[in-house]
């Protein structure tokens, strides 16, 4: 790239002019692809969270004062093998190193516990429901939004599930506020169907950690243990996919009028996922994967 100009057609793009040492322009092309791998564009001095073709030009413009059209990024991009996609969300206040430490020691722990004991491990979350979401998209004529017709009352519901990669599924419908309390029930219900212990893993949320749950589980030791995961790491709970089917799916479908019939809606998509081919499908996820695999992953 040094020291050449593209040209409108972006052929120095295809590789197809200039007259640098190749191995040079070869080091050249693997430095900008790994910063488009590596950094934001913000983070190089441009505007922007997210990778453009426009932008991917200005980051080589800004090193190499080459100038190539859009098309001509596009045809480095294809033979970096960098796809157009959709990127993963995660919270700035993430810790990497907590994530490895959970990849490397803390899950293959957690496993290994679980088979000691006999036991099992669940990964479970709580999610809300609306009665005003409405997501997907549906057909109409050009020039004219069509309207969903919904109770012009909000309300809401609240649900906890668990799920295992033995295909099990447990969850919840309630209607207040999630609290200790609330946590302290769905555990008496999660005990009440083993007959061997559950290890059940967690985010931080206040009513995990709070004194009434460590109190029940210092009584129902044998029945049920705590596992915290990463602070700010959703991605790495599979029970995640199960809110997300939820609030993709009910929406669609539900013409609930009030709270109770909201809930009976909710109720019913669990009973409709509560097919261990489905519940394992959960756990396909790349970022969940991990829970599958007996070698703990490297970083």
């Amino acid at each position: 790239m040094a020291g050449r100009r593209a040209g409108g057609a972006g052929h120095a793009a295809a590789g197809q002019a200039g007259r640098g040492a190749p191995s040079a322009r070869g080091a050249e092309q693997g430095a900008v692809r790994q910063a488009v791998l590596d950094h934001r564009p913000c983070d190089v001095g441009l505007s922007g969270q997210l990778w453009t073709r426009r932008l991917i030009g200005d980051l080589i413009a800004k090193l190499y004062r080459v100038r190539l059209t859009e098309p001509g990024v596009s045809k480095y991009l294809k033979r970096w093998g960098l796809p157009f996609q959709r990127p993963d969300k995660r919270a700035v206040e993430q810790d990497p190193e907590a994530v490895r430490r959970w990849h490397e020691g803390t899950w293959p722990a957690i496993r290994a516990k679980a088979k000691k004991d006999g036991g099992e491990v669940l990964f479970a979350d709580r999610v809300g429901i609306r009665s005003d979401q409405v997501t997907g998209r549906t057909w109409g004529e050009k020039g004219r939004t069509p309207v969903v017709r919904r109770s012009g009352n909000r309300f809401s519901v609240n649900a906890m599930s668990a799920i295992s990669t033995k295909g099990r599924m447990h969850s919840m419908v309630f209607a207040e506020s999630f609290t200790a309390e609330v946590m302290c029930r769905f555990l008496d219900r999660l005990a009440g169907h083993f007959d061997h212990k559950v290890h059940l893993v967690v985010d931080g949320h206040s009513a995990h950690r709070s004194k009434k749950v460590r109190d029940w589980l210092t009584v129902h030791s044998d029945d049920v243990e705590l596992h915290f995961l990463p602070p700010y790491s959703s991605e790495l709970n599979p029970d995640e996919f199960v809110n997300a089917d939820l609030k993709h799916s009910l929406p669609k479908q539900h013409r609930a009028r009030d709270q109770g019939e909201l809930a009976a809606e909710t109720r019913s998509f669990f009973r409709r996922r509560r097919q261990p081919h489905i519940i394992r499908g959960y756990f396909g996820g790349p970022h969940v994967r991990y829970v599958l695999d007996e070698n703990p992953i490297s970083f």
